[in-house]
């Protein structure tokens, strides 16, 4: 009797907790969505008189780089063409996030394939690590795992000049609550596709990052794949991966306040996952998984069963193929910030094992 009470009691806290939160996110959105418009400096009538392949006049000004409400669909150089399904069209950012152009779709690619035919190019890389972010967060929380790849190619570098590494990371933002998670998919294929060269390609994802990863092998797999991305596919490791759809949101799904902030990805994780799951493809490479174990924890999710980063459990992570999986005592929203994650990841993505990586650290 006890024991139930005491159940009730936290599921009342969560409860409550979840729709303060979610609350609070509305705020946060709708503040959001405020300064983006500001950001623009554009009306409903000019967006709704300008055409396809159109450029506007352009007030070169700084962005936020695409945080909630932009999605990447070329990328060149830290240069990056992104859509904003909001609004309904594109833009132009360079490597400092300013605003270059905004306009149409075609507009904005012409305007990038001038700068590529002007500028002196990089070199090639041999190597691209795509790096995800999860849902309603940005391309930023993944920044202390492409420090660490600089780092460390940097590192190696260095010892070893004759024989250079070039391996780009590139931050992939989108707009993760405004679209579907096929769109998201389309876009990062999209972006894949066109990249210059050949590279290889590594992938690091972080929750939801994963599935939209595994939504675009799933298309590659079924609807043909013209670059040969799947066969240039090297190592990907997945941090709190709901590979198996996620019961904590098919839960919060009961509030409807849940659709209004996840949008649906956040469905498709939780009520729409049996019809969802299928398209989903598992990667034709090596990969790991880093699965969050905070068991010992004196605060647990009683919504969920069995082992878990407070988001995610260890069954729900867990994908057939996997090279192996580790659980680090990190919770979920945490898992690419934490030091020996961070380090063992990028130490799987150069071929060394990811538990030994992390017994080491």
């Amino acid at each position: 009797m006890v024991d139930s009470l005491t159940k009730i009691k936290w599921l009342r806290i969560i409860v409550v907790a979840v729709v303060c939160g979610l609350g609070l996110s509305c705020s946060l959105v709708q503040a959001m969505q405020t300064a983006q418009k500001d950001e623009d400096n554009e009306s409903d009538a000019e967006r709704s008189d300008l055409k396809k392949d159109a450029k506007a006049w352009n007030l070169e000004l700084p962005t936020l780089g695409g945080k909630q409400f932009w999605t990447d669909h070329r990328w060149w150089n830290g240069w990056r063409v992104q859509f904003n399904g909001t609004f309904n069209h594109w833009r132009l950012i360079d490597p400092k996030s300013v605003r270059r152009a905004w306009g149409g779709q075609q507009a904005m690619l012409d305007e990038l394939d001038s700068i590529i035919a002007s500028a002196t190019p990089p070199p090639e890389s041999t190597e691209v690590v795509l790096l995800v972010h999860g849902l309603m967060r940005t391309a930023s929380s993944m920044k202390p795992i492409e420090a660490e790849l600089l780092r460390v190619d940097e590192q190696s570098n260095t010892l070893a000049p004759a024989n250079p590494i070039h391996r780009t990371p590139i931050l992939f933002s989108y707009a993760s609550t405004r679209e579907p998670i096929s769109a998201h998919a389309a876009a990062l294929r999209e972006l894949v596709e066109n990249l210059p060269g050949k590279p290889r390609i590594s992938f690091v994802g972080h929750s939801l990052g994963n599935i939209v990863f595994r939504h675009a092998i799933g298309d590659w797999q079924r609807n043909g794949d013209p670059k040969q991305v799947l066969t240039r596919l090297n190592r990907a490791v997945m941090l709190g991966p709901p590979n198996q759809g996620s019961a904590f949101a098919k839960s919060l799904s009961r509030l409807g306040l849940f659709k209004i902030i996840t949008g649906n990805s956040g469905m498709q994780l939780g009520p729409a996952w049996e019809d969802f799951g299928h398209a989903l493809g598992t990667p034709p490479c090596p990969f790991a998984i880093v699965a969050g174990d905070i068991s010992k924890s004196p605060i647990q999710n009683p919504l969920l069963h069995g082992i878990s980063d407070g988001i995610v459990t260890l069954e729900e992570a867990t994908l057939d193929g996997m090279a192996e999986i580790a659980q680090v005592p990190v919770v979920h929203s945490f898992l690419m910030n934490d030091p020996k994650v961070v380090k063992a990841t990028v130490s799987f993505l150069s071929g060394t094992g990811l538990n030994a990586a992390l017994e080491r650290e």
